[in-house]
């Protein structure tokens, strides 16, 4: 019940923040509104360590750890869009729905995850 209001909320304050930009003018022909693009001062490896770093540095409940070539390598081959759906929506109750990072767009989230593979499987 309150995971259904939390989400009703935050529709709506998606919508609010989608009107504004609007209203405001933030929106042109020449450059599109999309609620998914990554912001301008976004940074995968700063987003990593303020938001995955606590888990996938240590290991904790079981995460693939950064750097680690045989913890990637084995979740590298299930295809990056398994990866990025689960860092979205969460894996198996242990690892939360966007990983932490509340804030980041699907499209950042990819990123960070392209991140850790470019730093993680040889």
């Amino acid at each position: 019940m309150k995971l259904n209001n939390f989400v009703k909320t935050g529709v709506a304050l998606s919508g609010m923040v989608l009107a504004s930009v609007l209203t405001v003018g933030g929106a042109s022909a020449q450059q599109p509104l999309t609620l998914a693009q990554i912001s301008e001062d976004f940074s995968a490896e700063r987003t990593y360590q303020q938001s995955c770093s606590a888990c996938h540095n240590s290991g904790a409940a079981g995460a693939p750890v950064f750097g680690n070539s045989e913890d990637w390598s084995a979740r590298a081959e299930k295809g990056t869009e398994t990866l990025y759906e689960n860092t979205i929506n969460g894996y198996n109750n242990i690892m939360p729905p966007k990983g932490m990072c509340f804030t980041c767009s699907d499209d950042e989230l990819k990123a960070v995850v392209d991140y850790i593979l470019a730093e993680s499987v040889e």
